[in-house]
């Protein structure tokens, strides 16, 4: 293709931008419908408790109240993303603080809301479990006794009391390892719960037909899991399930969950009539989706010399009273507790366990941030005790292009020594410092995502592309990356490509956003479609310009041959057009490529109170090629400033299965104020899976940056902090504890 203009590689604003800071853009919680009703929900007060009865007479007698449902209107109806485990509302049963017990439609939220307290609930308290290692004891509560009746269930089971995952990834021989080492480091380390803190709530409209039709306006990333999973659950056919589309503000993982939706059908079919129903932020905290928290033992074999031999590691990750909001029923990121470093000898396990607790979902990268702190933290705790430099440790040890990985992969382009030497360089890493001001480093590495999606191009009268999906964009500029690509294959301006957002009877079947697979799977539909799109133009065109096929290119948006040339439009009117469209479905497989991060904090901390000043923090990336340098750098930085708020303050603060920290005001999110310097080293990969030779950036620069942070307050002030958040509490508790508050 003979190109003169290029839509790929520039700085284009998100085109969805002007409407979002307009108030144009239209959410989920936007849409009304004629008849419309309001819901609510009656939620557990107690972390474990059964149900001894429901009186709803009173609540039902309430004028404008048309629907009242419990449990005992929708028995054995469990639903889940993979695990299916959770009744839509409970069954005789509650197993956390904010469980959903019975659920109102009334003409007025204040009306649903009265009609909430008129519902009166007798329970029976029974003895809850919280902490998740309890949990697997052989004598602690069976929370899910009909376990192995759970469809999506590992099989065989583990075997464990309320382990509902277990999972063992093994290489070499561990115990011949640890014979051959001359020291063995163990250490064990926590991560707390938190929650995504997207700044709008979940929210859903259902309007349950008199034909058997189902239609669902729902702030969900995943349109076509969620239709397939509420098929399963009511037993209707999936084709009569229509999700449409509406603008998701902020997800960062949490948006791919059910929550309210097969409640709100329920109560719409029952009244006859549409439901909405809108999640305050109270109950965001309380009962949504929030990140595991987890335990994990590092056990590690080396030489004397520093050389890593063998590593056993062990993670518990607490799963709340429900496995039903995760797509996967265990925790991929855990088989990165070897890290980016060569270890001949290995054996990880993992466990995710019930609890009394809220039920966990995913985050930007779930398990990799709890993982890759406790893994880079032990990495500094070996170098220290070996009396080696951290860096240097790490030197001697970290992958390089053609070692396997620690758990038998074998990768191509690994660039992991590449972005530990940048970021070490970047960051001055051997220069002095002053007082109280330290540097950690810490890294990690990020398979792409994949998935299926669909795409199709069509062409307007005038010309312009529209691009039709059933893909909704969570705010990560995708819909604009994907515009620029239909640009660039039909020689245009991202400007002249408009989006046409389908709903999912319109559109073959897509897997959603998340996990670094939009630019990997999306694109590659979106590119295929654009390319057969053009291939077509092409073909219309050559009789026109009288010229052969192999001879036609697209220069600036027309059609060119032989000094002649048309318009896209001109092509449309002289042949109709009818014709004139790409669409194209694709499945991608894991790429044998991976990318690599390397981040370096520099921290000064306070030593009479314990406060943490973060001063800068350098960021190195093994990357493909940039679509889009504003919006790229835009994922970078947004999600190291995430992973600061994990490294930091942000905690959803449990006591006895509450969650205390039910406002924004107790739940603390970093400010601007909070934000240091940052760097980003930016190293050019061979190639990347995606489109272009791209590789997906959403997930990378949030996940190592505790670990840093943790590493540098040990350099900076000589204290060890092995949970998270590193709050200035715990600094000053230890800094005492040593002696050292001076």
């Amino acid at each position: 293709m003979a190109a003169t203009r290029s839509a790929i590689g520039r700085s284009i604003t998100r085109g969805e931008g002007p409407d979002k800071v307009s108030g144009k853009a239209v959410y989920a919680a936007d849409i009304s419908l004629p008849g419309m009703l309001w819901g609510k929900v009656l939620r557990s007060p107690y972390p474990y408790a059964r149900i001894v009865s429901i009186d709803t007479s009173q609540a039902e007698a309430l004028p404008g109240v048309h629907a009242v449902v419990t449990g005992q209107d929708l028995p054995d109806n469990l639903i889940g993303r993979r695990l299916v485990d959770m009744p839509v509302l409970a069954q005789g049963v509650v197993r956390f603080v904010g469980e959903k017990v019975a659920a109102v439609a009334a003409d007025d939220p204040e009306t649903a809301g009265e009609a909430l307290l008129l519902i009166d609930v007798e329970y029976e308290e029974l003895t809850p479990v919280f902490d998740a290692e309890e949990a697997m004891a052989a004598d602690a509560p069976d929370l899910h006794p009909d376990m192995e009746s759970y469809r999506g269930l590992p099989q065989p089971p583990s075997g464990i009391r309320n382990a509902f995952a277990h999972i063992t990834w093994e290489k070499g021989d561990i115990e011949q390892g640890f014979r051959e080492s001359d020291l063995i480091f163990e250490h064990t380390f926590s991560a707390q719960l938190m929650h995504q803190a997207y700044i709008e709530p979940h929210a859903c409209l259902v309007s349950a037909e008199d034909s058997g039709q189902v239609q669902i306006w729902a702030n969900n990333k995943d349109p076509y899991m969620l239709r397939d999973q509420l098929a399963a659950t009511w037993s209707v056919p999936a084709e009569s399930i229509v999700l449409h589309p509406s603008t998701i503000g902020g997800d960062f993982g949490g948006k791919g969950s059910f929550m309210d939706v097969p409640l709100c059908y329920y109560l719409s079919k029952r009244a006859g009539r549409p439901v909405k129903m809108i999640m305050d932020y109270i109950q965001e905290l309380m009962a949504g989706n929030p990140r595991h928290p987890a335990v994990m033992t590092i056990k590690t074999g080396v030489m004397k010399d520093g050389t890593i031999v063998a590593r056993q590691a062990r993670a518990v990750f607490d799963s709340g009273a429900y496995g039903a909001f995760k797509p996967t029923v265990y925790l991929r990121g855990a088989d990165h507790l070897c890290g980016v470093y060569k270890v001949p000898h290995a054996r990880i396990e993992s466990y995710t366990v019930y609890t009394n607790n809220v039920p966990r979902g995913h985050m930007r990268s779930p398990a990799k941030p709890q993982v890759v702190f406790a893994v880079e933290s032990h990495m500094d705790m070996i170098a220290q005790e070996l009396g080696m430099d951290a860096y240097q440790f790490r030197l001697m040890n970290v992958m390089r292009d053609g070692d396997s990985s620690p758990v038998g992969h074998y990768w191509q382009q690994i660039k992991a020594l590449e972005t530990l030497e940048a970021a070490a360089k970047a960051a001055g890493i051997g220069q002095e410092l002053p007082a109280n001001t330290g540097r950690g480093m810490a890294m990690t590495d990020l398979v792409q995502g994949t998935g299926q999606f669909a795409a199709k191009i069509s062409l307007s009268d005038e010309g312009n592309p529209q691009l039709h999906m059933a893909f909704w964009d969570t705010g990560t500029g995708s819909h604009t990356v994907l515009r620029q690509m239909v640009a660039e294959e039909l020689t245009l301006d991202t400007e002249d490509v408009r989006i046409v957002l389908e709903n999912t009877a319109n559109m073959p079947y897509s897997s959603g956003s998340g996990g670094s697979r939009v630019m990997h799977t999306a694109g590659l539909a979106v590119v295929g479609a654009a390319r057969e799109l053009r291939g077509k133009l092409v073909a219309a065109a050559s009789p026109l310009l009288d010229a052969p096929e192999e001879q036609v290119s697209m220069e600036n948006g027309r059609l060119v041959a032989a000094g002649r040339s048309m318009s896209i439009a001109e092509v449309i009117a002289r042949t109709g057009g009818d014709e004139l469209t790409g669409e194209i479905s694709v499945t991608t497989e894991t790429p044998e490529l991976t990318s690599f991060c390397t981040q370096v904090a520099e921290v000064h901390v306070d030593p009479e109170t314990g406060e943490i000043t973060v001063n800068k923090i350098v960021t190195a990336h093994d990357i493909g090629a940039i679509l889009n340098p504003l919006n790229h750098q835009g994922q970078v930085e947004g999600g190291l400033i995430q992973g600061l708020g994990y490294a930091l303050m942000e905690e959803l603060q449990l006591e006895d299965g509450h969650i205390s920290t039910l406002s924004f005001g107790d739940y603390k999110i970093p400010t601007s104020a909070d934000v240091p310097v940052m760097e980003t080293v930016l190293i050019q990969g061979d190639a990347g899976p995606a489109p272009y030779e791209s590789k997906g950036i959403g997930e990378s620069s949030n996940i190592p940056v505790a670990g840093a942070i943790a590493n540098a307050v040990f350099d900076a002030v000589g204290v060890r902090i092995t949970d998270l958040p590193v709050t200035a509490d715990k600094v000053l508790a230890a800094l005492r504890a040593k002696g050292a508050g001076r």
